[in-house]
C-alpha cells in the first residue's frame, strides 16, 4: 500500500513502484555518470554509446552489433556513425573476409569506457553516502542472487 504521495506506508513495495525505483535507480546512476563523463571531455557521449561499446567488445560486425543490441542493422549503422563522429570507434576491413568490415573502439572508446567504469563506481559511492555502504551491498547483493541477465543489451527492443 502506498500513500497519497507515493511513499510506502508499510514495508512492501507494490511491484509496479518496484519497478519505477528500479528505473528511476537505472536512470540516477547513468545520468551522474553521464555528467562526469561530460566534465572529462565528453560532453557527447550519450547512454546508448557505453551501451554499444560493450557490445562491440574487441571488435564487431554491424550485424554483430545489431543482434547483441536487439536493433535493426539500420539502427545499428546509426550508432555506429555516431560512435565514430565521437571518435570512439573505427572500421577495418577483417583480415579473415575482406568483404566484412569490423567495428572496433579507439583508443578513445576505450578511455571512455574506463572513465565510465569510474564514473559508475562514484555515482555509486554517492548513494552510499545517501543511505550507507551496507544499504547498498545489500540491495546489490540482493539483485545478484536473482540472477537476472546482466549482458542484455536489446534495451530498444523492449522500450519500444
Amino acid at each position: 500500500m502506498v500513500d497519497d504521495i507515493d511513499n510506502p506506508v508499510d514495508d512492501q513495495v507494490p511491484g509496479w513502484h518496484l519497478a519505477l525505483l528500479l528505473l528511476a535507480g537505472f536512470r540516477d546512476l547513468v545520468d551522474e555518470t553521464h555528467q562526469r563523463l561530460a566534465d572529462e571531455g565528453h560532453a557527447g557521449a550519450r547512454p546508448a554509446h557505453g551501451f554499444a561499446l560493450q557490445a562491440i567488445g574487441p571488435g564487431a560486425t554491424n550485424a554483430d552489433l545489431a543482434t547483441r543490441l536487439g536493433v535493426t542493422k539500420q539502427a545499428a549503422a546509426k550508432t555506429i556513425a555516431s560512435l565514430e563522429r565521437e571518435g570512439y570507434v573505427e572500421r577495418a576491413g577483417d583480415t579473415a573476409d575482406g568483404r566484412r568490415v569490423i567495428v572496433r573502439p579507439t583508443t578513445r572508446g576505450i578511455e571512455f569506457l574506463a572513465l565510465s567504469a569510474s564514473a559508475f563506481e562514484h555515482a555509486v559511492t554517492v548513494w552510499r553516502d545517501r543511505v550507507g555502504t551496507e544499504a547498498i551491498d545489500r540491495l546489490g547483493s540482493t539483485l545478484h542472487q536473482l540472477d537476472l541477465p546482466v549482458g542484455r543489451f536489446d534495451l530498444a527492443a523492449w522500450s519500444g
